[in-house]
């Protein structure tokens, strides 16, 4: 029997993570250096750090985490090459995995704010098991101008602080809830396609 059901059938979940390389194309997943967007030994270096729980309070081992984010002048980056490491080129881009207890690393410069009056942030893409499609999220630089008039922070409510980081030192801590009391928030976008629960 012939069917024209057209229905689109579930994605796959993501992870466990494995390291795959492929030496013709230098293709790394990971790749080496990836969650270092400046060399930890640059004087602007800070790092952002966190732990990735899921809904029961449970750090997840497995899950991939992305950077996107502006200079420290709140220039966006645009030239290519996120994959080479050049100490000299900020790309803005960053790619790491959650280690055995949960916890991500970046080491990277605390973003400027991309347009006047607008509070700086680090976007922030999760890959974990059990999500059918990545989720964004952003990292709010705190103690920074901008954070009490932003329209997003604004219309989240008591929600908008699962948006701000906790600065200690030259950390800035942001740890992700996917589930529960304390879920973080997660943003959709024009053209991204989630299922309907």
């Amino acid at each position: 029997m012939t069917t024209h059901d057209l229905t689109p059938t579930p994605g796959q979940t993501i992870g466990p993570f494995f390291g795959y390389f492929n030496a013709a194309e230098q293709v790394h997943l990971p790749f080496e250096d990836g969650d270092h967007l400046v060399p930890p030994a640059d004087d602007r270096a800070i790092q952002l750090t966190g732990t990735v729980f899921d809904g029961e309070g449970t750090p997840i081992p497995d899950a991939m985490i992305e950077i996107w984010q502006a200079d420290e002048h709140g220039d966006i980056p645009k030239q290519d090459g996120s994959l080479i490491r050049d100490p000299f080129a900020f790309t803005g881009w960053g790619r790491g995995t959650t280690d055995n207890v949960g916890t991500y690393r970046f080491t990277t410069v605390q973003p400027g704010a991309t347009d006047e009056g607008k509070a700086p942030f680090i976007h922030i893409v999760v890959f974990a098991r059990g999500l059918l499609n990545k989720l964004h999220t952003r990292a709010y630089i705190p103690e920074t101008e901008g954070l009490e008039n932003d329209a997003t922070l604004s219309a989240l409510g008591d929600r908008a602080e699962t948006l701000i980081a906790k600065r200690d030192g030259k950390r800035l801590i942001f740890d992700i809830h996917l589930q529960g009391n304390n879920e973080t928030v997660f943003f959709s976008y024009p053209g991204m396609d989630y299922p309907k629960p």
